[in-house]
């Protein structure tokens, strides 16, 4: 395919209120872009597109507050914007959700929920979107799976499940939009410093402690910064992209799950059990010091 052209091309993009979403929006109007942007906090959203229209007062930017979760309000505002735009040049699948603890700690409300946003929601928008796409010579669809959705460790089956579904989905639609001109690309950022781990819940059956311990073992690896991540994006859509791995914390996972599918679990568990506290060795006692015959005691 030809490289991808940004320029007077509409752009759809869920999740755009904040970390990478937010940097992409960006991303895409400093390349000339149209923006329709979708995401649940509408205060956050409205300071990005208050910065993109301060930067950029050309670009057209349509607004959509909706939650994902709800299957029949994504519907309806993707029935909107295909009424509204029958041609999209690009689709960033980018929304999700996150959820802490084992299989057994969480309710299957709570599993669902993540799958509803992380799976369902892309699954939604895409199937009522594509014609749109295709009609539109050149397009892209772009779809965020994770790094978890390249391995899969110990307490992230709802996570993983929903990002290891994404990646599946997008790898048969780039075999499949082949022919129709549109190209795909699955997207699995490693440790980008965005509100994902902040804001995720955590399972009713997560013992707080537990929690904690793993949230901030999690954010230390949280070191990319969301501006960085969106250029690689943006880039692997312009040279269309089959696959985009964003830093080593995704590469080498990657690597390693290719070397070890079965194994690797045993690698991840030494990483990240937790290391002894380093106790410093107690100083020798002071010397007396002796008194000065010349002074009282």
């Amino acid at each position: 395919m030809r490289d991808f052209v940004f320029p007077g091309g509409t752009a759809v993009l869920t999740g755009a209120a904040s970390g990478i979403g937010e940097a992409l929006a960006h991303g895409l109007s400093r390349r000339g872009a149209d923006l329709v942007l979708l995401d649940r906090d509408a205060e956050r959203l409205a300071a990005v597109v208050a910065a993109i229209r301060a930067a950029h007062p050309d670009r057209r930017v349509e607004t959509h507050v909706v939650d994902l979760a709800d299957a029949g309000a994504t519907d309806r505002v993707a029935a909107e914007i295909l009424a509204a735009h029958p041609r999209i040049r690009l689709l960033v699948n980018n929304a999700g959700v996150a959820l802490g603890g084992r299989f057994d700690q969480v309710t299957l409300d709570e599993f669902l929920w993540v799958i509803d946003i992380n799976f369902r929601a892309v699954v939604r928008l895409t199937h009522a979107l594509l014609p749109a796409l295709k009609a539109e010579p050149g397009a892209h669809l772009v779809n965020v799976s994770s790094l978890f959705g390249l391995i899969a460790p110990a307490g992230q089956a709802a996570y993983s499940a929903s990002k290891f579904a994404v990646r599946g989905f997008t790898e048969a639609l780039r075999h499949e939009l082949a022919d129709d001109g549109v190209g795909v690309t699955s997207v699995h950022p490693g440790g980008i410093r965005t509100r994902i781990a902040s804001s995720a819940r955590v399972g009713s059956g997560v013992p707080i402690e537990e929690y904690e311990a793993g949230r901030r073992q999690f954010e230390k690896l949280l070191s990319i910064d969301p501006a960085k991540a969106a250029e690689v994006i943006l880039r692997g859509v312009e040279r269309r992209r089959g696959r985009v791995l964003i830093g080593w914390s995704a590469k080498l996972p990657d690597l390693l799950a290719r070397v070890a599918p079965a194994g690797y679990g045993r690698v991840l568990a030494l990483g990240m059990r937790p290391r002894p506290a380093t106790v410093p060795a107690p100083r020798p006692p002071a010397e007396p010091v002796p008194s000065d015959p010349g002074r009282p005691a």
